[in-house]
């Protein structure tokens, strides 16, 4: 692949971001809608909530991202990858049904399913388990009136002190939904059907907001049907000027089948195939949750606001696997957070702090698995995870335009674990084991804000990451001897609108010790588990984002990340390249408005170069280019149509991939495919 090809992208954005500074400025801002880029400057056509929350996260000196509901509501955006789709930076890539690869800055690329090294987290409440490990099929997009995305350290607003940082979907409220009812049918290739209803309204101080949803799909591939059903509820009072107490309840039930991973062979051969054993062995995952909290806004004076609330979760996993995994697991928490303005020394300045604690107990069992149903007990065990993280952080304009900002976070994990031999098993074992890491990750920050709205800011942050349960893989002499996975990183970037530009263009190095990651078990080399802490290893890359307001009703949006992750002197991998991430990804979307009402949008999806797919630079994912077309139209005030087909050409790809030591001893059956050509359409009405 030529220079040319593999830097195209990256030159375009950088040279369409320099060019403001040298345009004449417009006459006025031009209407855009800006669904993803954060800047000191309100565009015009956010709705209220949504400027509020852009204005609130322009404050961090690093890469944040505020996505609207209204940026997907015109598409079939089922789970979170829709969601995230246009914020840079961000590599989130479905699987099958609601599983998909989540990946910031190369956080959880050592994972080969679930989530980890990312908090996600509705209204600030975790989907996570206390011991950080996550899944990502219980979050129904539809029930988001925007989310906050914080990369890195940018994050300790949530306590948050991990590599990938913290996405945060936020519930609509009585006062904040788009509408005070609204419909919506959606579906089409494949079996997929979604059905979504909300009811929103205000009286006096009272405000309530509540959703459902339903959905079910066929699935692309052998072996992937699903279904899913989602609800919330979401009830608050106000107690004057900047007060309330709001009670938010949600639960969802999601069943769906896996089709597994392939060979490369497979997957661009016969890419709709499943698995053999996830075929004879039925592999599912039924699992059911409910979420509730009791959260305030308080102000306490004219300078000091105050936010917190109360949670509990519940939620049962049936998981028919290799074995069948059944598992219970309820997690509760509290946190608070101070919000402060005034002046020190005669200077603005501003805080927030405040602290996080959580803690979860999970009740496991295993099964033989017998084509999905339970056969004999083989595993039996009782996981228990503790956290507490303290946090500050302040800023001081030292200038009119010049902040100076510094904070951290104090952090503390517990793991306590408990099984039991099960009566003639082989391999199981009575055990009691715990762990506890405590540690601190300041950070420090530029923020430097024009009178335009624009910014440049720079910060170095420090993050942590303790291991979970499933990386500790107790045996019967107890834990895993695994510490905490540490970076250091700097980043500097700049954002902001300019005539008829807007842009986020970020770059950042982070320098790890002990990185969490997979490998084959070596005990010869120390290597006694699959999940082990590498030797140093580097990440570093560019997340870039340019809206282009070519004229009145063409605007071209485009992302672009370069993702360069590698070993640094690793005693069996050198100085090798990381896998799964593609080294460059690029995104672009033209779209068409057209005074009568009606849009045209097409789209490509990009990955430039191959991906790695082993430690040992064997074998590569190849590249891929990816074509589909939205459009929509407005038939009248309240009712909307929009139709979109996906992978025009049809194109064979690998999606993503999960990690091996070395391609050429290990199994390579780890190739996720694309789905193929698929056509969606829908209907919304609102009043």
């Amino acid at each position: 692949m030529s220079l040319w090809t593999t830097a195209a992208p990256c030159a375009l954005l950088l040279a369409a971001v320099a060019a403001p500074a040298f345009a004449e400025p417009a006459a006025e801002d031009p209407a855009v809608l800006d669904t993803v880029i954060v800047t000191g400057r309100r565009d015009p056509e956010d709705p209220a909530v949504v400027a509020g929350a852009r204005a609130r996260l322009s404050r961090t000196p690093g890469a944040v991202s505020v996505i609207s509901a209204e940026s997907y509501a015109d598409r079939y955006a089922a789970d979170l990858s829709g969601v995230l789709r246009d914020a840079p930076g961000v590599y989130a890539q479905r699987k099958w049904g609601g599983d998909i690869r989540l990946s910031i800055r190369g956080s959880g690329i050592g994972n080969s399913s679930h989530n980890r090294g990312t908090l996600l987290a509705q209204d600030g409440v975790p989907f996570n388990e206390a011991d950080g490990y996550g899944d990502f099929q219980l979050i129904d997009p539809l029930n988001a009136r925007y989310t906050e995305v914080y990369k890195g350290g940018n994050a300790l607003r949530f306590g948050g002190s991990l590599l990938g940082g913290a996405v945060n979907l936020v519930t609509p409220t009585g006062r904040t939904a788009g509408s005070d009812l609204a419909f919506r049918v959606d579906g089409g290739s494949y079996g997929a059907l979604r059905g979504h209803a909300e009811v929103a309204g205000a009286t006096g101080d009272w405000d309530g907001f509540a959703a459902v949803t339903g959905m079910r799909n066929d699935g692309w591939r052998d072996q992937s049907e699903g279904q899913a059903q989602y609800g919330s509820v979401n009830l608050g009072r106000r107690f004057g000027e900047d007060r309330e107490v709001r009670l938010l309840v949600s639960g969802g039930y999601v069943h769906q089948e896996i089709p597994g991973s392939l060979t490369l062979d497979q997957a661009q051969t016969t890419p709709r195939q499943a698995n053999l054993a996830n075929r004879t062995l039925n592999y599912q995952r039924d699992m059911a949750a409910v979420r509730t909290t009791l959260q305030t806004r308080w102000r306490i004076d004219a300078s000091t606001v105050f936010e917190g609330g109360l949670y509990g979760t519940w939620k049962d996993l049936d998981h028919p696997i290799f074995q069948v995994v059944d598992q219970q697991s309820r997690n509760r928490g509290a946190f608070g957070r101070f919000d402060w303005q005034g002046e020190l020394g005669g200077m603005r300045a501003d805080a927030f702090y405040g602290a996080w604690y959580r803690e979860g107990d999970l009740d496991a069992k295993q099964w033989v698995n017998l084509a999905g149903s339970r056969g004999a007990l083989r595993a039996r065990s009782f996981q228990n995870a503790t956290g507490l993280d303290v946090f500050a952080e302040g800023r001081l304009f030292v200038t009119d335009q010049l902040a100076v900002v510094a904070g951290g976070t104090w952090g503390r994990a517990g793991r306590d674990y408990q099984s039991y031999a099960v009566p003639g098993v082989a391999g199981t074992f009575d055990l009691t084991a715990d762990r506890t890491w405590e540690w601190f990750a300041p950070r420090a920050g530029l923020l430097w804000e024009a009178e335009d709205g624009s910014q440049v800011f720079a910060n170095v942050t420090r993050s942590v990451e303790p291991p979970n349960f499933s990386a500790l893989s107790p045996t019967a002499n107890g834990f895993q001897p695994l510490v905490p996975q540490e970076a250091v990183t700097a980043e500097v970037g700049a954002r902001g609108r300019r005539g008829a530009f807007t842009w986020d263009v970020t770059a950042y190095r982070a320098e790890l010790d002990h990185e969490l990651l997979n490998f084959a078990v070596r005990p010869d080399l120390g290597i006694p588990a699959a999940t082990f802490n590498a030797g140093p290893t580097v990440h570093q890359g560019i997340e870039a984002a340019l809206d282009w307001r070519i004229a009145s009703s063409l605007r071209l949006r485009q992302t672009y990340a370069l993702s360069d992750f590698f070993f640094d002197g690793d005693k069996i991998y050198g100085d090798n390249h990381l896998p799964v991430v593609p080294p460059h990804l690029y995104r672009a979307e033209l779209r068409y408005d057209h005074p009568a009402g009606w849009f045209v949008a097409p789209s490509v999806e990009w990955s430039i170069s191959d991906a790695w797919v082993d430690y040992a630079n064997t074998l590569k994912a190849p590249s891929y280019a990816v074509t589909s077309l939205n459009a929509g139209w407005t038939v009248r005030k309240g009712v909307s149509l929009f139709a979109e087909a996906r992978n025009l050409f049809d194109t064979r790809y690998v999606s993503n991939v999960s990690a091996v030591t070395d391609a050429r001893t290990a199994s390579t059956a780890v190739f996720f495919p694309g789905d193929g050509r698929a056509v969606f359409a829908g209907l919304r009405v609102t009043y």
